[in-house]
């Protein structure tokens, strides 16, 4: 079975809202439905499972019965970190999930996931035991060691900007988790799973990404996800 596992645990400050910005409305639908839906309509996905905000667990699953999120099994706490919280929903799993069962980490805060990124996810973790979306990186970035000059570049080719969703079997997840926690490693300046994994020596494996899939972080972002919304040309959001 093939899980998608969605983390929808922040508080949102930096969108400055009233409310956890997973949950900001755009054209009357919580934004956490947007991502929840790209996972409800793919076919290869079984169950879904979200890590969500104390206190707002029953306003997901009034949601997702209006919105018709069937797939939707599992709505737990998160932890104080992000860590915490994949870690929380990776634990939840022991007793629904196999080895090799696959689980699909993805941000609830990233409402735009296409299908084909999603099926190359599947594929290359099918393959492989993990994948991670990714993308070339087309800025050119110097180091630098007083802030203010440089005299060394980073080739753009050895580089890749990675994001969400990323796929891991579930039997290697929760080793990780696991072992991380037992032993400190990878939850202090690791943030997620794919910077945990490389921090416990495993080596990961690109998917397909693509630029629409988008992080809502600020409301500029917000503005950016109301703009694709609108683009007609976009048919995998009818």
């Amino acid at each position: 079975m093939n899980i998608a596992l969605i983390i929808a645990g922040g508080k949102g400050h930096r969108m400055r809202q009233e409310i956890p910005k997973q949950f900001l409305n755009v054209n009357d639908k919580p934004i956490i439905i947007y991502t929840m839906e790209c996972f409800q309509k793919h076919p290869e996905i079984g169950a879904i499972e979200v890590v969500c905000l104390e206190g707002w667990h029953d306003i997901l699953w009034a949601y997702a019965k209006q919105f018709g999120i069937g797939k939707l099994k599992w709505v737990i706490s998160g932890g104080e970190t992000a860590q915490e919280s994949l870690r929380n929903g990776v634990f939840h799993l022991r007793e629904e999930c196999g080895p090799e069962d696959i689980i699909v980490i993805h941000d609830g805060i990233r409402p735009l996931v296409e299908d084909f990124v999603l099926t190359d996810v599947l594929v290359q973790c099918k393959k492989h035991g993990n994948a991670v979306t990714a993308m070339p990186y087309n800025e050119q970035i110097f180091v630098t060691e007083d802030g203010e000059t440089s005299t060394q570049y980073v080739p753009r080719d050895t580089l890749r900007r990675v994001s969400t969703p990323q796929a891991y079997r579930y039997e290697k997840l929760l080793w990780a988790y696991e072992k991380a926690f037992d032993e400190g490693i990878g939850i202090q300046a690791s943030t997620y799973t794919n910077t945990l994994m490389v921090e416990l020596g495993e080596r990961l494996y690109f998917a397909a990404g693509s630029d629409k899939n988008i992080k809502l972080t600020t409301k500029d972002d917000l503005e950016l996800f109301k703009a694709y919304m609108k683009m007609n040309k976009d048919s995998w959001l009818k």
